[in-house]
């Protein structure tokens, strides 16, 4: 089973990309090792920031398994006013 994740703001430019998929069955920390190592530096920078929503709900465990066809949203933290 694949899991989704979709990238906001400054995560979707550093990724490059809105979205993505990768294998299920892991942790999010599993996850966003594998997205550092194929996106490089910019991205993990990003990441070492950024709030994590897995299917709607603020993830506060990362070492939790990951449902099967899990959605990821990466949220960078946002400026604003």
């Amino acid at each position: 089973m694949q899991v989704t994740i979709r990238y906001f703001a400054g995560a979707r430019a550093a990724a490059g990309r809105a979205e993505e998929h990768t294998a299920g069955g892991r942790t999010l920390d599993e996850v966003l090792d594998e997205l550092t190592a194929r996106h490089g530096d910019q991205l993990a920078r990003v990441l070492r920031a950024a709030s994590f929503l897995v299917d709607g709900v603020t993830c506060h465990d990362r070492r939790t398994p990951l449902p099967a066809g899990a959605t990821i949203d990466v949220l960078p933290p946002f400026a604003g006013g």
